[in-house]
């Protein structure tokens, strides 16, 4: 009895030991198994530690590569494109299956969404070629090389330099995507060995992530490698093609060596035909055309050179300035037609620098001295003439005449050829009741004697010019007429005298006149005149005027 009463006793109190533990609250944070601490997690609290610290050094790694890395850019957009392109194999095993069994509406709106999906999908992965895609084709790929031009003139040499210069940005940009691959690769094989640390203190997600991370690596190594072997080559083809322009260019500035030679030696040589010219020839105008034509043809001779150095086909010449002289013709016809009228200037010898000229241009006329005929213009000097006195009241001007104005307009020449005296003339008028037979005669006696020595000049000048022309009337005495007019009659004196200074000879030849003429009681210089009548004798008044009041 007393032993089945202790049995009892003995049941409950393990009862109330066993109620009061289920009562009691454990702490799970930290468990004691064999000296260790141990979370939540089954981790050891150093092994927690060792992985914070793994992820915080791959997180620093990340951040050293840039947001910008073309590299990891192109990886990225690899990957995806590989997810999109799986994505669409399973879609389009789907639509195949539904094209053959979807026998509801719910499947068939199915099947018309998955084709829209599967339209949008290819849109998007239109840069995968085939199955074979493989990432960084675009990166690894070197620049293309230009075709290289060929370098037959100077200006070639600039385009040859400037495409050198090219070559070799491309080479170093090439080169820097090579060093930012190697950077980069550095980074992920240092990422590979904390995944492999944390691969061994880690759970399954962190081996999973050691298999990505290493075939990264593996694709970014191939990448490498390719790099480095189309670098020797493409290396190696710059090289080819630098030399190849080099070449090129050394051989044009050889060529412009020569011709630049060749030009010294001809300035040289016209040079020393201009100090012979001016050390022999005395005449100002014969040393000015010589001076002209020498320097017409160095600089012909000198575009001979370049154009027979550089255009290596005549025929090619020949239809180069045919078009060249068409578009002239056509586009500046007044320059063509001023360059065609020098021509004729210069070798038809109308016109010299030095002549005395007269030429009418919009109703005026100029008269001065030839100072340059040029390639485009005659440039003259106005001088003070008649002309200037009686009609322009200017005088000293610069007067340019356009060359194609021999063709069109009015061109007198007072000095041409071996000519240098003009026939002058001057005017008065006497009296009706004047003695004009002594008043011609005084007048002809001046003018012999002022005229004298052009008369003798022009003598000399025309039986040199007969060599040229036909030439009928060659009197050169002084010619007096006379005329019935208004106020009197009109003594004309017509004499020779220097075609520069025609002014100052017939300046003395009028005063002249003018005291002879005083002198002779018979003479008398008429001017307009007006002879007054006036009746003395008054009228007487008439009727009209009979109550008028003055």
């Amino acid at each position: 009895m007393k032993k089945s009463l202790l049995f009892c006793s003995v049941l409950l109190l393990l009862q109330s030991v066993l109620v009061s533990a289920d009562n009691v609250t454990v702490p799970t944070t930290n468990i004691q198994v064999q000296g260790e601490e141990v979370s939540e997690n089954g981790m050891t609290l150093d092994k927690e530690q060792q992985i914070l610290n793994y992820e915080q050094e791959l997180k620093d790694l990340d951040s050293s590569i840039s947001d910008a890395n073309v590299w990891i850019k192109s990886y990225a957009t690899y990957l995806a494109a590989l997810r999109v392109k799986d994505d669409l194999d399973k879609i389009k095993q789907r639509i195949k299956w539904l094209s053959k069994n979807a026998k509801s509406a719910k499947e068939r709106d199915e099947l018309n969404g998955l084709i829209a999906k599967e339209s949008i999908l290819t849109s998007q992965i239109g840069q995968l070629k085939d199955e074979h895609y493989t990432p960084f084709s675009e990166l690894i790929t070197p620049p293309k090389i230009e075709e290289i031009p060929e370098i037959n003139n100077p200006f070639d040499i600039f385009t040859g330099l400037s495409l050198i210069k090219t070559l070799n940005n491309n080479l170093d940009e090439y080169k820097k995507k090579k060093e930012n691959l190697s950077e980069l690769i550095t980074i992920l094989k240092k990422e590979v060995e904390i995944h492999q640390k944390l691969a061994e203190v880690g759970n399954q997600e962190y081996r999973d992530e050691l298999k990505e991370i290493q075939l990264q690596l593996l694709r970014f190594e191939r990448a490498l490698d390719t790099m480095s072997s189309t670098l020797e080559v493409y290396q190696k083809r710059l090289d080819i093609t630098a030399v190849n322009i080099n070449k090129s260019v050394e051989t044009q500035v050889y060529r412009l060596a020569k011709i630049g030679i060749a030009i010294l030696i001809v300035f040289f040589i016209f040079f020393v035909l201009k100090l012979i010219v001016k050390k022999y020839i005395t005449d100002n105008e014969r040393f000015y055309m010589a001076n002209k034509i020498i320097t017409f043809t160095n600089f012909t001779i000198i575009l001979l050179i370049v154009f027979f150095n550089y255009i290596e086909n005549a025929s090619y010449l020949v239809t180069i300035l045919g078009f060249a002289s068409a578009g002239i013709a056509i586009a500046m016809k007044d320059w063509f037609m001023s360059i065609l009228g020098w021509l004729v200037i210069v070798f038809g010898g109308s016109i010299h620098v030095g002549d005395r000229i007269r030429v009418d241009m919009d109703g005026m006329q100029y008269v001065g001295d030839v100072l340059d005929i040029s390639l485009l213009r005659i440039t003259i000097l106005e001088d003070v003439t008649l002309t200037s006195v009686m009609t322009n009241r200017r005088a000293g001007r610069i007067i340019f005449i356009p060359n194609n104005y021999v063709f069109t307009k009015m061109i007198a020449n007072y000095t041409h050829n071996s000519l240098k005296t003009v026939w002058d003339g001057v005017k008065i008028t006497i009296t009706f009741d004047s003695n004009h037979k002594k008043a011609m005669y005084l007048v002809k006696e001046i003018t012999k004697k002022y005229s004298k020595g052009y008369t003798d000049i022009t003598r000399k000048q025309l039986n040199r010019l007969r060599q040229h022309y036909s030439l009928k009337n060659t009197n050169v005495e002084p010619r007096i007429y006379s005329f019935i007019a208004d106020n009197g009659l009109e003594v004309e004196a017509w004499y020779l005298t220097n075609a520069y200074a025609t002014l100052t000879l017939r300046s003395v030849i009028s005063t002249e006149i003018v005291d002879a003429f005083n002198k002779e009681d018979d003479i008398t210089i008429a001017y307009p005149t007006q002879k007054l009548h006036v009746d003395m004798r008054s009228a007487k008044p008439t009727a009209l005027h009979e109550n008028e009041l003055v």
